[in-house]
């Protein structure tokens, strides 16, 4: 059974402080099953994002956990709104959370 995206974005945001990260929920989403996306600030004035995974990265018809790819690395902040606006006419039910790491680490089981 897959957790709530509700649940997963507060055990994600938790972990990253537990590891002396910080991490911010900047939108909040649809609380049973919105898409998260997870921009790492990597504190030089570029980003990069996270976004859901497709469902042929998984093995079955129902995934049981979360998997993220890397849609975009080292883009401007512009560049970033714009896409994350692009997504929002898309899907408004859209979770985004934001973490700063200078090394780029997400923390993201990833594809």
């Amino acid at each position: 059974m897959r957790v709530t995206s509700s649940l997963w974005v507060a055990a994600y945001i938790r972990r990253i402080f537990v590891e002396g990260g910080f991490a911010a929920l900047t939108r909040h989403g649809s609380e049973e099953a919105g898409a998260i996306f997870v921009v790492v600030d990597r504190l030089d004035g570029t980003v990069d994002l996270y976004g859901p995974a497709p469902q042929t990265a998984f093995d079955d018809d129902k995934p049981t956990d979360r998997l993220f790819t890397l849609m975009a690395q080292r883009i401007d902040r512009p560049t970033l709104v714009e896409r994350m606006a692009s997504e929002l006419r898309f899907d408004p039910d859209i979770w985004v959370v934001e973490v700063e790491d200078r090394e780029g680490r997400s923390r993201l089981d990833t594809v």
